[in-house]
């Protein structure tokens, strides 16, 4: 017997699992709050309790991160995601105002089309499940290629745990063979009525040019601004502690650093002390080359790798406990690798003479990558923050706290959550953390509450034109007889007196 082609056999398992997922949300669609809400901890429950066997397979798997931060990663999409929504209404009425006789209800999109990346893979699992089925659709994982074992792990167990708690079989899905053509035939089909999109930049706009309405996320390049009343110890120690997290797999991390002249040397000195290394000129020459690839994209061979790791790829010689790898730069541009999103342990440093230069600096960086998505700003003086937060082309803002897990909102109060929107600015459709309400559509009932007449202003009493005119040619006339007269009288020496 003939073996399908690999393309062939990914289209046609997408469309079988796009049917089953189409049957199975018309189930969902009529189920209670109550029982959506079952589904909803039962699949949180799964992935909290299987968080360290999925953290390690997806380090195994990958090479990317640490499975130790990886194990934090699940335990915010199960618990801490979970946590945000589980009182949420995502079902039936929403809002029913008496007063203005308006009502909202839920309405699900249908099937989602979740797609997902190999540097958050297991989290992101959990996370896209548990707000597709909040919001009553059955979602279809097309998983990255190089993350399929740990994917497919992480669907099989929130997906037993969903159907034990009454979850529709076929309503979380994955395919097993993806391919191109294959995620392609998903985006693209006429019953997958959204994409929740999470990956690469390429990948994200083939998403949105799909035909088929996506939220998808660009690239991030933070910078973060040390501004000079920031407590320097403690911005140091944020900013490190971001960058090292899972190796800087999460996009919203910090990828460049500015600060003030007057207070360069205290923040290079405060870096070094908690572990970061300044690569001289020629250590940055030679790690540049790594940072990027020829056709301009970031190379995947530091993606999530240690800075041991890189170190080595690069053939530096850096000092053993080193967590971030640091170069000075001036420019910014497509070819200069320091100025773009680095996912993994490194970060540009730049200096400018104000705090206004700095902020134009953080303009120009975003600009040139990351429009959208996040930077960050350590600093004591509010106004100054409020000049960046009117003025930064970005998403999120965040202030005094580390990038990675501030915007995700896991040390924020930001919506928890590892799709994070980058609004129009950014090539997307929604500034949003993406939460359950990103996957619903909105009914609104209306009672009319006015008449016709009620929206007509009254219309002034005006005379009509002719009338007008009638009127200033008998008052002109009048005048003239007067003058007729008074002239007679004049000439013949009257004394007669007329009173109009």
């Amino acid at each position: 017997m003939e073996t399908l082609d690999k393309d062939l056999r990914s289209i046609q398992e997408a469309r079988n699992l796009i049917k089953k997922a189409k049957e199975a949300q018309a189930k969902l669609a009529v189920m209670t709050q109550e029982q959506i809400d079952a589904i909803v901890k039962a699949i949180a429950d799964a992935g909290y309790k299987h968080r360290e066997k999925l953290a390690k397979m997806a380090n195994e798997e990958t090479g990317f991160g640490r499975w130790q931060d990886k194990i934090v990663k699940n335990t915010f999409a199960s618990k801490n995601v979970y946590e945000s929504i589980k009182n949420l209404k995502t079902v039936g009425i929403l809002m029913d105002d008496k007063t203005n006789k308006v009502m909202q209800v839920a309405v699900p999109v249908g099937v989602v089309a979740g797609l997902i990346p190999s540097t958050n893979p297991t989290s992101t699992v959990i996370y896209k499940a548990l707000i597709a089925i909040k919001a009553a659709n059955s979602i279809v994982f097309s998983p990255h290629p190089n993350a399929l074992r740990c994917i497919m792990e992480t669907v099989r167990v929130v997906n037993e745990a969903a159907i034990a708690a009454g979850c529709p079989d076929g309503a979380i899905s994955v395919m097993s063979a993806p391919s191109i053509q294959g995620t392609d035939t998903l985006m693209k089909h006429n019953d997958v009525n959204l994409i929740l999109a999470t990956g690469g930049t390429a990948m994200v706009k083939a998403a949105y040019s799909s035909g088929t309405p996506a939220i998808g996320v660009g690239p991030g390049n933070g910078p973060a601004f040390i501004e000079k009343s920031a407590n320097i110890q403690l911005a140091v120690k944020r900013i490190l502690d971001s960058k090292t997290f899972d190796n800087g797999t999460i996009c919203a991390s910090e990828q460049s650093i500015i600060v003030e002249t007057c207070s360069k040397e205290a923040v290079m000195a405060e870096l070094k002390k908690q572990g970061a290394y300044f690569l001289s000129t020629h250590e940055a020459e030679k790690l540049s080359k790594f940072i990027m690839r020829p056709n301009g994209t970031m190379n995947p061979q530091i993606v999530g790798r240690s800075v041991e790791y890189i170190a080595k790829l690069a053939d530096l010689q850096v000092p053993a406990g080193t967590r971030v790898l640091i170069a000075e730069e001036t420019r910014v541009g497509n070819n200069v690798p320091y100025s773009r999103e680095k996912l993994g342990p490194i970060l540009a440093f730049y200096t400018e003479d104000n705090w206004d230069s700095a902020c134009e600096r953080c303009i120009e960086i975003l600009n040139l990558e990351g429009a959208g998505h996040t930077m960050m700003i350590h600093s004591e003086n509010e106004e100054i923050v409020r000049e960046f937060a009117l003025k930064k082309p970005v998403s999120r803002l965040l202030v005094n706290t580390p990038g990675a897990l501030g915007g995700i909102g896991a040390t924020t109060a930001l919506s928890p959550a590892l799709t994070l929107g980058c609004g129009a600015v950014g090539g997307g459709s929604t500034s949003d953390n993406i939460s359950p309400l990103n996957l619903l559509n909105i009914r609104r009932m209306a009672y009319g509450v006015k008449e016709l007449e009620d929206l007509m202003e009254p219309v002034p009493q005006m005379q009509s034109e002719e009338a007008a005119i009638n009127l200033v040619n008998k008052e002109q006339l009048i005048d003239l007889i007067v003058k007729r007269i008074l002239a007679e009288n004049a000439s013949t020496g009257s004394n007669c007196s007329i009173v109009r």
